[in-house]
């Protein structure tokens, strides 16, 4: 339009367990910290059953919304992220940032530094971050040893100032979340409020589109983080910690309610993946 001015678009991408994604926030949106809007695109490896497995689920859901109209505002949604320190591609599980379209990179032959971070989100606010560390403080990538462990010496502590009775938790279905002693861990606390593989409920797969982590959480962070050109670990860290600690109560409200819209448009579409959708914020 006519002396309208378009804000430039920052990209972000992301591949991994359950599938791409394309993030886009504008420039002018990342200045004050708040997003006129993220459009996420999809791309997914859909598996024959998906379909199937994401309308029980949504039905499922809409069900409990249906007899306990805030249920949506009492789920613990959780994953985990590589927050690389030199933008890094792996194929199996990568996100990079950059101010030109991510469909175009250059994929280095060295395996840089980077951080594995966990975050619990509800409408109540965010557990976390966490980053997986060894003894030695020294930053390791997550297995069933270290994730158990994340469960029981942070989530669990964090949990004390929270009604669990009152809170169901949904993980993916990631062999070190899903192992039996985890699982085991997982309903010792939340009983049969567990959206997992071996829950209660099954989590279901492939489906970063119903991820608020995912089509939400880690493209804004990484809208942020990366803006000073951290050049350490440390200072990645620190940045993490204080994007995640700035993210506005309101947002997360908005972003709870995006997620209950994403139910009936997949209900709408029989199971079908979200391939685009602008999240306003």
């Amino acid at each position: 339009m006519s002396g309208t001015s378009v804000p430039e678009p920052v990209y972000f991408s992301y591949s991994g367990g359950c599938g791409s994604l394309v993030v886009i926030v504008t420039k002018s949106s990342l200045t004050c910290h708040g997003c006129q809007g993220i459009y996420s695109q999809f791309g997914l490896a859909i598996h024959q059953n998906d379909h199937q497995a994401r309308r029980r689920f949504v039905e499922w859901a809409q069900n409990k919304i249906t007899v306990v109209p805030d249920f949506h505002k009492r789920i613990l949604l959780s994953d985990e992220a590589h927050f690389w320190l030199n933008g890094y591609v792996n194929k199996q599980n990568c996100r990079i940032w950059s101010e030109a379209n991510p469909q175009v990179y250059v994929e280095t032959p060295l395996h840089p530094e980077k951080l594995t971070v966990w975050c619990a989100l509800w409408a109540g606010g965010i557990i976390g971050p966490y980053f997986f560390k060894n003894d030695e403080g020294h930053n390791v990538t997550v297995n069933g040893d270290r994730y158990r462990a994340m469960i029981t010496n942070f989530f669990i502590p964090e949990l004390n100032n929270h009604d669990v009775q009152e809170l169901w938790f949904q993980q993916d279905g990631a062999t070190c979340h899903t192992t039996r002693t985890t699982i085991n861990l997982l309903k010792d606390t939340f009983g049969d409020r567990l959206i997992s593989c071996f829950g209660s409920v099954n989590c279901p797969p492939r489906s970063c589109d119903l991820t608020p982590l995912d089509y939400f959480l880690w493209g804004y962070v990484k809208s942020l983080v990366y803006a000073d050109k951290p050049q350490t670990l440390d200072h990645l860290e620190d940045n993490i910690r204080r994007v995640i600690a700035d993210i506005r109560p309101q947002m997360l409200e908005k972003d709870i309610e995006n997620w209950t819209s994403r139910l009936d448009n997949i209900r709408a579409s029989r199971g079908s993946h979200i391939p685009k959708i602008i999240f306003k914020m």
